[in-house]
């Protein structure tokens, strides 16, 4: 079973359809995709749920444990290998 779609239309004036509560328009999401950096290996709702909780650095990203990680929204264990290797590159690592 799978949801209706509906049309939206964002700020910007870009029209999308989408079935979930989520207002995020996909085509700011490719314009704002960033060109490197850790970020920009993330799949949108991933880099879009750690830059709403402020992480946007590797730095900010080492103080906290996977599983803090993961119980953000958009968050997925598939982004945890990026993130992990995003982190080593730099000679950190994910909090204890």
């Amino acid at each position: 079973m799978t949801a209706d779609k509906s049309l939206r239309v964002c700020e910007k004036g870009h029209k999308f359809y989408k079935s979930s509560e989520c207002k995020s328009c996909p085509i700011c999401d490719k314009e704002n995709k960033p060109k490197s950096g850790f970020l920009s290996k993330l799949s949108a709702p991933a880099r879009n749920a750690l830059v709403h909780e402020g992480i946007d650095t590797l730095k900010k990203l080492s103080k906290f444990t996977e599983k803090e990680i993961l119980k953000i929204h958009g968050i997925g264990p598939a982004s945890l290998p990026i993130m992990r290797t995003s982190l080593k590159e730099e000679g950190l690592s994910f909090k204890e």
